[in-house]
């Protein structure tokens, strides 16, 4: 068994968590790279909560200049053992309407223009993404989003798109053709680098538009989704504090082996192994190196 941790990291719209006691920002050295910003830590009803904004303070960041690498391992770092990531997503559904919560059980990864791995030449390692979720999490987070009275979708398919643009409309009708269910451009490579750092790692959506595929909502315009960010962040907010206070204060293996994802990854014979490599990866496969 281990204490349980909470990793937050906010999305657009979600810049800070309220009602932290004991909070501090806090300054974490990665050998990845310098995080988003820095990390608020405290507690939350008594559970230890660090919350990271994925773009920084301000929105700096672009989907693609997000430093996921360093941003999972700073977490890590911090004693994080679970992890709740947050983000605006675009709907391609119709019953997945702007205002709603979806959590994502799939991906479909279209970046390309990033890094998605902790591991490379000088350490080669294949972990499993058939569920790149935790059920675990995921349903922790969907009860304490029914008990705020919000609308949660599950066992989406979210498509993970380079950006910073939206989507053409072509594009929007070949994912839907495809079967996603909501489409983002920050969900990869942040999914699987949780699971290479074997964090149980939870998705939250909140819609704020139609994409550009729905007769209605013939594009997405920026002010739109800004009006409707303003109020999923407060319901965000109220689903992460009633999470805090219904996740055990202890946590046992993860029973879809989000924890040892790394157990029979690694493949690179131990006399070949990179040494620079392997030193940057002292947090991330500390238990198995």
């Amino acid at each position: 068994m281990s204490t349980p941790m909470l990793g937050i990291i906010g999305g657009s719209g979600l810049y800070n968590i309220e009602g932290l006691s004991e909070a501090k920002w806090v300054t974490v050295t990665s050998p990845w790279g310098k995080p988003s910003d820095q990390i608020l830590v405290g507690r939350l009803h008594n559970l230890p909560v660090a919350f990271l904004p994925r773009h920084g303070r301000g929105h700096i960041h672009t989907p693609t200049s997000v430093p996921y690498r360093a941003n999972i391992d700073a977490l890590k770092r911090l004693g994080c053992t679970d992890l709740l990531a947050v983000s605006a997503v675009g709907s391609l559904r119709a019953d997945f309407k702007p205002g709603h919560f979806v959590l994502v059980d799939q991906y479909i990864d279209r970046t390309y223009a990033r890094e998605k791995s902790f591991f490379g030449p000088g350490c080669v390692a294949h972990v499993s993404l058939a569920h790149p979720t935790c059920q675990r999490l995921s349903a922790a987070v969907r009860a304490a989003a029914i008990s705020c009275g919000t609308i949660v979708h599950s066992d989406a398919t979210y498509l993970a798109m380079e950006g910073p643009q939206f989507s053409t409309l072509a594009e929007s009708r070949l994912y839907r053709s495809w079967g996603a269910d909501v489409i983002g451009m920050t969900g990869m490579p942040e999914a699987k680098l949780a699971r290479e750092a074997e964090l149980c790692y939870a998705s939250l959506s909140m819609v704020t538009d139609f994409d550009c595929w729905h007769r209605g909502h013939s594009a997405v315009e920026v002010s739109d989704v800004l009006k409707t960010l303003a109020a999923n962040a407060s319901a965000a907010s109220s689903i992460v504090e009633t999470l805090s206070m219904t996740l055990p204060n202890s946590r046992e293996i993860c029973p879809r082996g989000c924890n040892h994802a790394l157990s029979h990854a690694m493949i690179t014979a131990p006399e070949k192994r990179d040494p620079d490599l392997m030193a940057k990866l002292d947090c991330i496969a500390g238990r198995v190196l």
